[in-house]
């Protein structure tokens, strides 16, 4: 059988650009199907119709591939679900903590708190590879690159957290620091949770035909959303008794 022809190196930025474009959509489609855990630098040349070391011409690793993914991920979904968080009805009229925490005291929050907890969830189990590449991050995807790579994937990350937070802000009663906790116990364990929930495989399959490893199968979604719904319950109830004490 004839081999696939190798395309020629991409001289000019644009075709650069294009050259990384066609990778990055190569990886997306393994990592998807299959998983990142199993997909190799081999397998991502191969879809392209490159060599191996002709990968190397445009990502230094297999782990600059998909942190690069991750990056662009980051991007996605906040950019989704603050558009989201917008339709949820304010926890104040004002932005401003003190009235925020009044406001908790007099409305009962829980119908709001429990709406943007699973919306955070629900969008988040929406992109599995999103959730796959949350959990891979900070085990190996940072770990063999470039300090630059890890560094413009962090600054990338630590923007999109703090833009979620401000928009969690408008609908509960959070100071920039807990907005930032909510966001981030929200995607690190959205990673976990995926990767125990192990969705599509034969441990998955296994799970759920023995009796005796029920309490193994995890329904991501409505646990994530009990954990956020009670993280920004706690928040909420420790910003109204902040402003009883005054």
């Amino acid at each position: 059988m004839a081999s696939r022809s190798q395309p020629t190196r991409a001289r000019s930025p644009e075709a650069k650009r294009a050259r990384e474009a066609t990778i990055l959509d190569a990886a997306t489609r393994l990592a998807t199907a299959n998983g990142i855990r199993s997909v190799t630098l081999t397998d991502i040349a191969a879809e392209v119709g490159m060599h191996k070391s002709a990968m190397l011409r445009y990502f230094e690793t297999r782990e600059e591939i998909f942190l690069r993914l991750a990056a662009a991920g980051w991007v996605e979904w906040s950019q989704a679900v603050r558009e989201q968080l917008a339709a949820v009805p304010p926890g104040t009229g004002d932005e401003d903590g003190e009235d925020s925490a009044h406001a908790a005291n007099s409305v009962d929050p829980e119908p709001r708190l429990h709406a943007a907890a699973g919306l955070l969830a629900e969008s988040l189990v929406a992109r599995p590879l999103f959730c796959d590449l949350l959990a891979h991050t900070p085990m190996t995807l940072e770990r063999n690159v470039s300090l630059e790579s890890v560094r413009s994937f962090k600054l990338i990350a630590i923007a999109e957290v703090a833009a979620v937070g401000e928009a969690l802000r408008r609908v509960a009663a959070l100071s920039p620091a807990q907005a930032g906790d909510v966001v981030a116990t929200a995607t690190a364990m959205a990673g976990a949770l995926w990767q125990m929930a192990a969705p599509g495989t034969e441990l998955r399959r296994l799970y759920e035909s023995d009796p005796d490893l029920a309490h193994a199968v995890v329904d991501v979604a409505p646990r994530l959303t009990g954990i956020l719904s009670a993280l920004l319950r706690g928040y909420e109830a420790d910003s109204a008794a902040g402003v009883r004490q005054e």
